[in-house]
């Protein structure tokens, strides 16, 4: 089994400038573990890419992956400005 929120900043340090600005927060509703990811302002659009390409192959490899949980995993960017 896998440490979710361990592979989703794994997954995303590389790709910030500022790494220690990375929260994850983990959140249970009816149909899914929630996991809803922030990081720096300025490195938003370094975690979505062109598209959301990046974000989506992010999603792809998280949601492959066995997790702990019963419950569906889903994988939130949560932009600070909205």
């Amino acid at each position: 089994m896998v440490d979710i929120e361990h592979l989703i900043c794994s997954l995303v340090t590389p790709l910030v400038n500022e790494p220690d600005s990375i929260q994850i927060t983990r959140r249970e509703t009816d149909n899914f573990m929630e996991f809803d990811l922030q990081v720096d302002d300025a490195d938003v659009g370094r975690v979505i890419g062109k598209q959301g390409r990046i974000a989506q192959a992010i999603r792809t490899i998280v949601y492959s992956v066995r997790s702990p949980y019963t419950k569906r995993v889903r994988l939130n960017i949560v932009d600070q400005n909205s």
